[in-house]
């Protein structure tokens, strides 16, 4: 068992000089291989999380109940086969007015305490903007001196 152990061990090793000499005489290609398998590691991790995301989203609306139909006449106008295209466009577009006409605020004292801090700093933008010193009226007291 101990020349088993021993070739693997020195497969590695040999494996680890070879990549040391290998960077040692193109340190610019290692760099770029280097760089180029983070930024695709980077991109393959964004491509995951946003299908986690579309996917939570769309299987969280399948398991609750359908909503009727807006109207009647949209059902007689299309076929039976709609194609999925435009049903996920339709679906999405109604998530979008959905999160539009969704209240930010969850109770009435959050949207209170909103709104004296918004009046808070427009008091303060107005008391800095009228709190300038007039730029022109000290040039002309600089004469007399």
């Amino acid at each position: 068992m101990e020349p088993v152990g021993v070739s693997t061990e020195m497969a590695l090793l040999s494996n680890i000089l070879a990549a040391y000499a290998f960077i040692t005489e193109n340190p610019e290609r290692a760099a770029l291989y280097f760089v180029s398998g983070v930024c695709i590691g980077l991109v393959l991790t964004l491509l995951a999380l946003v299908l986690r995301v579309s996917c939570r989203t769309d299987c969280k609306r399948s398991s609750t109940k359908k909503p009727p139909r807006e109207s009647d006449s949209d059902s007689s106008d299309s076929d039976g086969d709609s194609d999925s295209t435009s049903d996920v466009s339709a679906r999405r577009h109604r998530r979008f007015e959905r999160t539009l006409n969704m209240n930010v605020f969850t109770s009435a004292e959050e949207l209170e305490r909103a709104q004296r801090l918004e009046e808070r700093e427009r008091i303060i933008r107005e008391i800095w903007m009228n709190g300038q010193p007039d730029i022109p009226g000290t040039r002309s007291l600089n004469r007399y001196y």
